[in-house]
């Protein structure tokens, strides 16, 4: 009998996965200029990858103003296990890099919420 593992204990053995968006949540939104960073957010993104956490960047930048905020980023310590992208073993998987970023936790401005509105003022 082959030992066949299904999709729902793959899912089950994802990290914990937090895509978070750029301009107004890591960075006060100046765009397409790089914002100053918000000190308590960076940190508390830096916390949850150091416990482990898998961190996507999830921003509506793309081209030049994309790569000027992976750079900004990579500069000031801050490397994501994606850009506007899944991780391998979430595009594993679904069969593919589904158009909507698989993640436990989404970290933005525009979210509606307690935890939001106390966490990006």
């Amino acid at each position: 009998m082959e030992n066949k593992v299904s999709k729902a204990d793959m899912a089950k053995a994802l990290p914990h996965i937090i895509a978070v968006d750029f301009d107004g949540t890591l960075v006060y939104d100046e765009f397409p200029e790089i914002g100053r960073i918000k000190k308590h957010v960076w940190d508390k993104v830096k916390h949850a990858q150091a416990m482990g956490n898998k961190v996507i960047l999830w921003t509506s930048r793309d081209n030049g103003n994309l790569q000027a905020a992976v750079d900004f980023c990579t500069a000031n310590g801050l490397i994501f296990d994606a850009v506007n992208e899944n991780l391998p073993e979430v595009r594993e998987l679904f069969n593919n890099d589904t158009r909507k970023v698989y993640a436990d936790e989404y970290w933005d401005d525009k979210a509606i919420g307690m935890f939001c509105d106390n966490m990006f003022a």
